[in-house]
């Protein structure tokens, strides 16, 4: 039973110019961090990640769903968190403030992601072992599918899910090998040429096979410099991705878009406004084979049907501590499943809870295990923080989604 809960409004400033890009130049990593108390002594943390101010807010949010879960047993709540999902969701007054975006939408993140953190200490479980365990009906049980119900329904979901699950063992093996990693904080923006150059070295004797260049500069000739130099030192083997952050036009996105393919870019990311579904399709089209990756900033799972619908991105980022987290995160990952698109989620939150839900992914899902990026400015504050060996996150075994911080006070 819930009997106490807790939220925290958690900020860390980086190091040097960490963590910038093109339109967040001076970034403070924060969580608003949610706790919840059961009378065993487990606590349940979850969070959802901000770049400072306003942090405060999604606490406030975060605290109004919480109080709700007080009195509240974590596997009755489980077994049927789609529907408490809907309804904290459609909050009468809080989803003005969305709905299903923004402040409210981060705070419900948070709440998510302490539940589901909880059920696997409480099991005693891994969360990626927790979900890849669950059977097909138990696992859409914890879904949300309202508004899919055009392209995805509860039936189709069960469905999907227990076609996957009989080649389940078959994916295994990657709980030894590793998950493979990218590499993003090669290139952050306010980094000097040299530092790229040299943090390019870095990652390749690290073992590193993929990494990503902050672009977006008001000057296009020092995004294409920079762009040489990681193709340069990175060699034709490596795979290396373009990140514009959302700051160009769509006519500026044509233009340098055009410009860069001489680097063969895996992919170039968030080349214009996040809302903007058909101006994305328009960009894919038109800078064909180059691929177009989205999420970071995509809200919902409304918004993300909408990219699929229209064949606007070929790599879907959906990020767990952005959307209405895990439960939100797997709906999506269901979504992209059935229309054949990869998932590679962002990272800002260091990949703690992402690494279990790559696994769960790829191993329930049967999603390819493309990568998943790795920044690692915050993992000093972690208890269980990732491990990375020869490029590729290790397994997590400890009970729990890997989100304790080693100190709340």
């Amino acid at each position: 039973m819930i009997h106490k809960i807790r939220v925290s409004d958690k900020r860390y400033k980086l190091d040097g110019n960490a963590g910038s890009d093109a339109v967040h130049l001076n970034p403070t990593y924060s969580y608003a961090v949610t706790e919840l108390y059961d009378e065993k002594g487990n606590v349940g943390v979850g969070f959802a990640f901000t770049l400072g101010e306003g942090n405060d807010l999604v606490c406030q949010a975060a605290k109004y769903y919480a109080e709700k879960l007080k009195g509240k047993d974590i596997y009755e709540i489980m077994s049927s968190f789609g529907d408490l999902f809907r309804n904290l969701s459609n909050d009468q007054q809080f989803r003005w403030l969305g709905p299903h975006k923004g402040v409210v939408h981060l705070a419900l993140a948070s709440v998510t992601n302490a539940c589901f953190d909880l059920w696997a200490k409480s099991s005693g479980l891994p969360l990626w072992k927790l979900l890849i365990d669950l059977s097909a009906e138990e696992l859409v049980n914890t879904l949300d599918l309202s508004y899919l119900e055009d392209v995805l329904t509860r039936e189709e979901a069960v469905k999907l899910i227990s076609l996957q699950k009989l080649t389940q063992p078959n994916r295994l093996p990657i709980l030894a090998s590793g998950y493979p990693g990218y590499d993003t904080s090669i290139g952050w923006f306010n980094y000097s040429d040299e530092e790229v150059r040299r943090n390019c070295y870095k990652a390749i004797e690290e073992g590193f096979t993929a990494m990503k260049l902050k672009v977006g500069s008001k000057d296009a000739e020092r995004d294409i410099r920079r762009a040489n130099i990681v193709r340069e030192v990175a060699g034709e083997k490596v795979k290396v991705m373009l990140d514009a952050n959302q700051q160009w036009s769509l006519p500026q996105a044509l233009s340098i878009c055009d410009k860069l393919k001489a680097i063969n870019p895996y992919w170039v990311e968030e080349p214009t406004h996040p809302d903007d579904v058909l101006a994305h399709k328009t960009l894919a089209e038109a800078i064909s084979p180059i691929k177009v990756a989205i999420g970071e900033h995509v809200p919902n799972k409304v918004i993300f049907k909408n990219y699929l619908q229209a064949r606007a991105a070929s790599f879907i980022q959906v990020d767990a501590v952005r959307v209405g987290g895990v439960s939100e995160f797997i709906t999506i990952s269901l979504l992209c499943k059935k229309f054949g698109i990869p998932v590679v989620p962002h990272v800002g939150d260091m990949g703690q809870l992402h690494q279990h839900l790559v696994l769960f992914n790829h191993i329930s899902l049967s999603h390819e295990a493309l990568f998943l990026e790795h920044i690692p400015h915050l993992q000093k504050y972690f208890k269980h923080p990732v491990k990375i060996e020869n490029g590729a996150y290790q397994t997590p075994m400890e009970a729990g989604s890997s989100c304790d911080l080693l100190s709340l006070n």
